[in-house]
């Protein structure tokens, strides 16, 4: 194995080019440009119309590269979600959208590498959490509401569906 060199990039969604920033950044290297595009854009095609972190590990020598995908940022998931423009201005007080507590629980799932949290509950909190502070309603209450009404356990039947999916205990 020879030396390795790592880049970050911030890309759209499934719309990576050979132009800026990876084609400067990588070209330089002699490896096969194309093909790191296409894998980027492979990799992160659900992510459409979201900037998406992606790293591209090269071994100079051998011109061997991998192509890892994080996700994009809970806010950006839940614009997409809630299909909205962005977060509201003043939240509290104007709501740009909603969206549903199973779409929370998806958003929660998808992010579960980067979240620090033990339990799919705790997670489903943080992105509840996120959505408040975006102006998002959830089922057409404050997320603050749900967030309480999970903490009661209102919820944990439908919780109960994707504890597998999170890998754990309750």
């Amino acid at each position: 194995m020879g030396e390795k060199k790592t880049f970050k990039f911030l890309v759209e969604g499934g719309k990576a080019t050979a132009g800026p920033p990876i084609g400067p950044a990588l070209g330089p290297l002699g490896v096969n440009l194309m093909a790191i595009v296409k894998e980027i854009n492979a990799a992160t095609k659900d992510f459409a119309g979201m900037r998406v972190p992606v790293e591209v590990i090269v071994d100079v020598e051998t011109k061997q590269f991998e192509v890892k995908v994080g996700t994009p940022t809970t806010a950006a998931l839940l614009v997409k979600e809630a299909k909205v423009e962005k977060g509201s201005g003043q939240t509290g007080r104007d709501w740009v959208g909603e969206i549903s507590l199973e779409q929370a629980i998806k958003i929660a799932l998808i992010k579960k590498a980067d979240m620090r949290c033990k339990t799919l509950k705790s997670a489903v909190k943080s992105v509840l959490g996120t959505a408040l502070s975006m102006g998002i309603k959830v089922e057409g209450k404050s997320p603050k509401e749900v967030i309480k009404e999970i903490n009661e356990g209102l919820h944990d039947e439908l919780l109960s569906k994707y504890e597998a999916e999170w890998g754990g205990a309750k």
